[in-house]
């Protein structure tokens, strides 16, 4: 069976093209994809079967080869690195945060958005 790389894949329009590693594009329906998968990634290696139609080379019967790159995960920052963050943000939180909710008030409003966008940082780094 050919192999390629995913050219580019549209969900909504339901179909996309390969380049094959033979050379040449190859159409790719919403149809050939197997079972659950819904969405390709620009660059995720398949395996297919090729069928000629009246409007060219169609692919049919996808196999996926590698699970599409994710840009979040290369950038994805070492856990020691996080470890470092996740302390940080703690003693923020015990400096600005944990005197004022002691004493029965919030943070004044400046300080409480600032310590949200930092917690919100540290979570988003943590989710990828």
């Amino acid at each position: 069976m050919p192999t390629g790389r995913v050219k580019w894949y549209d969900t909504a329009k339901g179909y996309g093209f390969v380049t094959s590693d033979e050379g040449g594009d190859v159409f790719l329906p919403k149809a050939a994809l197997p079972a659950g998968v819904t969405d390709l990634k620009g660059g995720q290696r398949i395996e297919f079967g090729v069928v000629e139609s009246r409007r060219g080379s169609q692919a049919m019967s996808v196999r996926l080869l590698e699970a599409p790159p994710s840009v979040a995960e290369a950038r994805r920052r070492p856990a020691d690195e996080l470890h470092g963050l996740v302390e940080d943000m703690i003693k923020v939180l015990e400096a600005k945060v944990q005197p004022d909710l002691q004493r029965g008030r919030f943070p004044d409003r400046k300080t409480a958005q600032k310590v949200a966008q930092l917690v919100h940082a540290v979570a988003r780094e943590l989710e990828v």
